[in-house]
């Protein structure tokens, strides 16, 4: 029997700058998930919307999430991944977590800030990828407008599912739906965005689109309504086609600065 790996996208509306109501609201939706899932997907700054004031936060509060999200993973023994404001050091990071059900933690600093909203001047950008084994597969994680650079996401490492976590507003949600595909294609990898819903205190609109691409970048799971989102990965999926297709062999060498 081939080796499965099944995923639950939470696709949700956020409260603004507002942590515990954040937690309790997703506390609720993971609740509910009756099925047995390995993954379980949060969006971008899942605790307080896209905000560019992070110093409304109170500076434990990322630390209060991280033992919530260990919580959450033990309790329903799959893995809980998204992102949030993170204070360290006297400096703000847009911080991707993702936990264990054994608490075991790794992290992620989103490398492209959002120089559009100003981002690169409120948090510290990272400068290196993650790469976690769960279960079977190898997985990296990744954070909304890091979709639009294909070099930082390509695929030299062999890792087998590319998760991009986002607040991506309804205006440009197109390119939000190509890229996603595209990701999946030219890297021959389940990729998976999990995107909000609803309307932030800013009056920017999201429309969702959270979704599923296999390794080909046909969809297998795509919403755009407030919802849990289910997708099954198949490692036989991933190894056939690379094996048939070979694609990833041709790729070029570079070096990233």
């Amino acid at each position: 029997m081939s080796q499965q790996l099944t995923i639950a996208l939470i696709q949700s509306q956020l409260h603004w700058e507002a942590p515990q109501q954040n937690r309790t609201m997703f506390e609720e939706k993971i609740d509910s998930i009756s099925n047995d899932v390995d993954v379980i997907v949060l969006p971008e700054m899942f605790t307080s919307g896209f905000t560019m004031n992070p110093s409304n936060l109170d500076a434990l509060e990322g630390i209060r999430t991280v033992e919530w999200m260990q919580s959450q993973a033990k309790k329903k023994n799959a893995a809980v991944v998204g992102s949030m404001v993170f204070q360290e050091d006297d400096k703000f990071f847009n911080r991707l977590w993702f936990v264990q059900p054994d608490g075991g933690l790794s992290t992620y600093d989103k490398r492209h800030t959002f120089t559009l909203a100003g981002e690169d001047k409120v948090y510290t950008a990272g400068n290196e990828k993650e790469f976690i084994d769960f279960r079977g597969f190898r997985i990296c994680p990744l954070i909304c407008y890091d979709l639009r650079f294909p070099v930082w996401a390509r695929n030299v490492e062999n890792y087998d599912v590319l998760i991009y976590v986002a607040n991506w507003p309804k205006p440009r949600i197109g390119a939000w739906d190509t890229l996603l595909k595209a990701r999946a294609i030219e890297n021959m990898a389940y990729t998976i965005g999990v995107n909000r819903i609803g309307q932030d205190n800013l009056g920017h609109e999201y429309s969702g689109h959270s979704a599923v691409y296999d390794a080909l970048g046909n969809p297998i799971a795509y919403s755009e309504k407030e919802e849990i989102i289910y997708a099954t990965l198949d490692k036989a999926h991933i190894e056939s086609n690379r094996e048939k297709l070979k694609f990833l062999e041709d790729r070029d060498d570079f070096t990233l600065k």
